[in-house]
C-alpha cells in the first residue's frame, strides 16, 4: 500500500490538497492511504514509526520551513518522493537541498498535481514492500520489512525490534541466524553487521567504530573483522549505490 503524507499549517489549504490527492487515488484506483498534518513537528514524530512513500509539503510553516522539513525527511528516508506545494516562489532554489521531485505553486493546478503524482508513483518500488512471517508464542506474526529496525539472535531465538519500539521474539529457530534472516537481506536496506545482528540501514543515525546507533538510541554492534566491509556497504547505501544486491 502506498502511503502519502500531506503537511500544511493552513487547514483550508490542507483540505484542498487532501481532496485532490484522494480524487487522484480514486481515479487511478490505487491501494493508498493519506495522512494529513497541520504542523511539521507532528509529521516528523510520525516518521519515527512509519514510512511514507510520498510527502506533499507546504513551504512556509511555523518553527520549521519546508526546506528544513524536507532535508530532515531526506535524512530519514533517502528514497522518499517529496513534492512542494506553496505560494512561496522564492524558496524554489533552496528546495534543492531536499532533492524534491517537484515544486508546485498555489493556487494548485489539479492536473499538474496529478501529473506529478504519476511521476512519483512510477518511482516507488513497491517490490521492496515485503513481509516475513515469524512464529511466536502467541502465534504467527506477519512483519513488514519497513517496520523492522533491527534483529538479534538471542540464544536459539531471534528478537525483532520494530520501529514502534515493540520487540517480537520468535520461537526456537532450526537453522543459522544468517539463513533465518535471508528474506530480510534480499532488501537492499538490510545489512548483517555481526554474526548475531542485522539492521535496517534506513534507521541509522550514525556509525561508530564499535557499531551503529539507530534512531531512538539502539546500538547494533559491528564485528571487528567485518568493519571495513560493513562500513563500505553502509556508505554505498547512503550514496545510492546499493540499488541492487
Amino acid at each position: 500500500m502506498i502511503s502519502i503524507a500531506i503537511c500544511d499549517d493552513i487547514l483550508s489549504q490542507l483540505e484542498i490538497v487532501n481532496i485532490i490527492v484522494k480524487e487522484y487515488i480514486d481515479e487511478k484506483m490505487l491501494d493508498a492511504e493519506v495522512y494529513t498534518f497541520l504542523h511539521p513537528d507532528k509529521l516528523l514524530m510520525a516518521c519515527e514509526t512509519k514510512r511514507f512513500h510520498i510527502y506533499i509539503l507546504d513551504m512556509v510553516m511555523p518553527m520549521i520551513n519546508g526546506v528544513q522539513l524536507g532535508v530532515e525527511i531526506r535524512r530519514l528516508d533517502r528514497e522518499a518522493q517529496i513534492i512542494y506545494v506553496t505560494t512561496a516562489t522564492e524558496f524554489a532554489l533552496d528546495s534543492f537541498a531536499a532533492n524534491p521531485l517537484s515544486y508546485l505553486i498555489k493556487p494548485l493546478d489539479r492536473q499538474k498535481l496529478f501529473n506529478t503524482l504519476d511521476l512519483a508513483i512510477s518511482k516507488i518500488n513497491m517490490s521492496e514492500e515485503v513481509t516475513i512471517t515469524v512464529k511466536t508464542r502467541e502465534g504467527l506474526r506477519v512483519l513488514s520489512n519497513t517496520s523492522i529496525a533491527c534483529c538479534e539472535r538471542f540464544g536459539n531465538t531471534v528478537r525483532y525490534l520494530l520501529t514502534t519500539g515493540e520487540i517480537v521474539e520468535s520461537l526456537t529457530i532450526r537453522c543459522s541466524f544468517s539463513k533465518h534472516i535471508e528474506p530480510l537481506l534480499r532488501d537492499k536496506r538490510f545489512l548483517q553487521s555481526h554474526e548475531s545482528f542485522a539492521l535496517n540501514m534506513s534507521r541509522v543515525e550514525s556509525l561508530k567504530e564499535q557499531g551503529f546507533i539507530l534512531r531512538g538510541g539502539t546500538f547494533v554492534p559491528v564485528a571487528k573483522k567485518q568493519y571495513t566491509a560493513v562500513r563500505n556497504a553502509y556508505l554505498d547505501y547512503r550514496l545510492g549505490k546499493g540499488e541492487q544486491k
